[in-house]
C-alpha cells in the first residue's frame, strides 16, 4: 500500500479520518488472543532498554543490590506510566494517542555520568535528580512549540531521520548478540553468535512460512524459542529471579532530595533537546508507519508527555525519558498499529515495575536472543525511511545532495565514535548522536536549498500546536 507523505496538512484543520463507521487502526481495540502476544512483544523488545540506565548510573554512584533493584523497579514504573499516558492521552493536553512507547533513554546515560564524577559521593543521584527535574520542566515549556516547526520536515527531512534512527541504533543488537556485557570473557564468543542467528533465523522462517496472526507474532515466537535453546547450554541466566523481591514499590526521593548545580542543569537541557528531536522524529516516524498523518498538536502533546515523565520520574528514581525507538520497529514489522496493544504492555511495565520477581521473568531472555531480534527491529525502521525517501523527490539533485550530506553527517559517530572528541561538551552532546546531527543536517540543507529566496513544494503552512 502507498504510504501517504509525511509532514504537516496542508490546512490546519483535522486529519483525514477513515469512511464512516469504519475504524482506524491505531484505535482498533483487539481481542486479547492478538492483543496479549503483541503486547509481549513490546515488552520483551524494550525490556532490555528499560533496565540499561539504571544498571549503568546505578553501578558508577556504587549501588548495592537492593539499591539497583530499587532504581531498576522505578525506571520500569515511569515507563509504564509515561506510555499509558502516550498511549491513551488526558484531554487535548497530554498523550499522541499512537501506539509509541516512552522510556528512560540511554541518551542520557553519558552526560549523567559526568554528574556523578564531579560529585560528592552521597550526593552524585541528588545531583542528577536535581537536574533531570529541571529538564523536564524545560521540556514542558519548550515542547509544545516544536508542533510549528514541522514544516520544516518534509519527507525529504523525515525520511533522513528515520533512515538514521535505523541505521545508528543497529550496533545495539550487534552488541547484545555478542553478548551484551563488553567486559565479559565470552563477549563475542561464537555460542552467543550462534544463538543469534538461530533466533534470526527462527523469526525469518515464521516470515516466510507463517500466514497471518504466527506472522504478526514472529518476532514473539523467535525471542520464546530463542531462550528455551539458551537453557540447554546454560546461556539463560535464571539468578535474578532467585534474587529479586516480591514486591519493592519505590518510595519518593529513596535516595535523598534533589539538588540544583547550574552546570549539571545546563547538561540535562541539551540532552533534553536532543531527545525532544528525537522524540519528535520517532512520532513522524511511527505516523508514517500506522498511516495517520502526525500534526504539530500530536507532537506537542507527545512532547508534554516526555516532560511531565522526566519531571516526576526522579521523585521515585527515574530518568529523562523519550521514544524507544525498538518498538517503532516491531509496529513496523509485525503491522499491528493498535495503540491499545502498546497500553497494555505500558500496564505490563507498571506491574513489574511493583513486582520485579516478575520482571526477572522477562529479563530471562538471553542478551545474543535480543540481539538477533534487534537486528529485524532495527532494520525495519530504517527500511521504513527509505520508503519515505522514495517520495521525496530524488530526481532532484538538490534533495540528492542534501540526502547524501546529513546521512553522511549522522553516519560519523557511528563510524568514528571519537570525531568530535575536540569540540566542546555542548557540541559532543549534540553531534555525538547521529539521529541528532542527521536531522539537524537535513533541516539545515532544507531551509537552504527550499526555503531561502524560494518557495518549494516541500514546504507547507505551519500547523497550530496546542
Amino acid at each position: 500500500m502507498a504510504q501517504p507523505a509525511l509532514g504537516p496538512a496542508p490546512t490546519d484543520g483535522p486529519c483525514p479520518t477513515p469512511p464512516e463507521g469504519a475504524v482506524h487502526p491505531v484505535d482498533e481495540k483487539l481481542p486479547a488472543s492478538r492483543l496479549v502476544p503483541a503486547a509481549l512483544q513490546h515488552i520483551a523488545a524494550m525490556y532490555a532498554g528499560v533496565v540499561t540506565p539504571p544498571l549503568i548510573i546505578g553501578q558508577a554512584v556504587g549501588l548495592d543490590t537492593a539499591g539497583q533493584t530499587r532504581l531498576i523497579a522505578a525506571s520500569l514504573l515511569i515507563a509504564g506510566l509515561a506510555t499509558v499516558l502516550q498511549t491513551l492521552g488526558v484531554a487535548n493536553f497530554a498523550g499522541n494517542r499512537l501506539p509509541f512507547v516512552n522510556a528512560a533513554s540511554s541518551a542520557g546515560i553519558a552526560p549523567m555520568l559526568a554528574i556523578a564524577e564531579t560529585s560528592a559521593k552521597g550526593h552524585q543521584l541528588p545531583a542528577i535528580y536535581g537536574a533531570v527535574m529541571v529538564a523536564g520542566v524545560f521540556c514542558l515549556l519548550v515542547g509544545p512549540f516544536f508542533g510549528r516547526l514541522l514544516r520544516f520536515f518534509p519527507p525529504l527531512v523525515t525520511g533522513v531521520v528515520i533512515t538514521l534512527i535505523g541505521v545508528t541504533l543497529m550496533p545495539v543488537p550487534v552488541s547484545w548478540a555478542q553478548g551484551g556485557d563488553r567486559s565479559a570473557a565470552d563477549f563475542g564468543a561464537m555460542k552467543n553468535l550462534a544463538l543469534a542467528a538461530f533466533t534470526l533465523v527462527v523469526i525469518l522462517l515464521c516470515q516466510r512460512f507463517g500466514r497471518g496472526f504466527l506472522r504478526q507474532v514472529a518476532l514473539l515466537l523467535g525471542l520464546l524459542v530463542g531462550t528455551l535453546a539458551a537453557i540447554p547450554f546454560h546461556l539463560a541466566d535464571f539468578s535474578a529471579m532467585r534474587s529479586a523481591p516480591l514486591a519493592a514499590l519505590p518510595t519518593p526521593f529513596s535516595f535523598g532530595a534533589p539538588e540544583f548545580h547550574p552546570a549539571a542543569i545546563l547538561s540535562l537541557c541539551i540532552v533534553m533537546m536532543v531527545l525532544m528531536t528525537e522524540s519528535s522524529a520517532g512520532m513522524l516516524a511511527i505516523g508514517e508507519i500506522c498511516e495517520r498523518r502526525t500534526d504539530g498538536r500530536t507532537i506537542a502533546r507527545g512532547l508534554r508527555t516526555d516532560g511531565i515523565a522526566t519531571l516526576l520520574g526522579p521523585v521515585f528514581g527515574g530518568f529523562p525519558t523519550s521514544a524507544f525507538a525498538q518498538n517503532v520497529g516491531v509496529v513496523s514489522l509485525t503491522r499491528v498499529r493498535s495503540r491499545y496493544v502498546v497500553a497494555v504492555a505500558g500496564g505490563a511495565l507498571l506491574v513489574l515495575g511493583a513486582f520485579p520477581v516478575l520482571g526477572a521473568v522477562v529479563s530471562l531472555v538471553p542478551m545474543p536472543v535480543l540481539g538477533g531480534a534487534g537486528i529485524v527491529l532495527f532494520g525495519s525502521i530504517a527500511v521504513s525511511g527509505i520508503r519515505t525517501l522514495s517520495e521525496a523527490g530524488l530526481d532532484d539533485s538538490s534533495n540528492i545532495i542534501l540526502v547524501a550530506v546529513a546521512l553522511g553527517a549522522g553516519i560519523i559517530p557511528l563510524a568514528a565514535p571519537t570525531f568530535y572528541a575536540g569540540f566542546p561538551a555542548w557540541a559532543q552532546t549534540v553531534l555525538g548522536s547521529g539521529i541528532s546531527a542527521g536531522a539537524l543536517t537535513a533541516v539545515l540543507l532544507n531551509l537552504f536549498f527550499h526555503h531561502l529566496g524560494t518557495r518549494s513544494s516541500v514546504t507547507a503552512p505551519v500547523l497550530k500546536s496546542s
